[in-house]
């Protein structure tokens, strides 16, 4: 089975300019994570399947009270508590900096990690 959370738009310090490590700006999180959802599916238990909102409000306060220079960062840090979801087979994060480029919508970063 795959989880998708899909455009969770967070505020946080970001970037490498004396402004950027002053000013908090948005960031625009994707994620997809596969998992073996066949014992919830027949259990119909929280417990036996990844609980994607517990982890999203992890996401989301080490996102909102930690700052970063680089994108590529804070996809790593993200990618690292999802694998410790022993749940997680499979896990690709994709990040947004809206308006970091002066005429593009955005730039983003992704990287995706594959339980051994």
């Amino acid at each position: 089975m795959r989880i998708h959370i899909k455009n969770l738009r967070l505020r946080t310090i970001i970037g490498i300019f004396p402004w950027e490590k002053k000013t908090k700006q948005d960031v625009v999180i994707n994620i997809i994570i596969d998992f073996n959802g066949s014992k919830a599916a027949q259990s119909d238990a929280i417990e036996d399947t990844l609980d994607y909102k517990t982890m999203t409000k992890k996401i989301i306060c080490h996102v909102e009270n930690h700052s970063f220079a680089l994108i590529e960062t804070l996809v790593e840090q993200l990618l690292n508590m999802i694998m410790e979801y022993h749940q997680a087979e499979y896990a690709q994060v994709e990040i947004d900096k809206p308006g970091a480029l002066r005429f593009a919508d955005s730039v983003s970063v992704s990287s995706s990690r594959t339980r051994n």
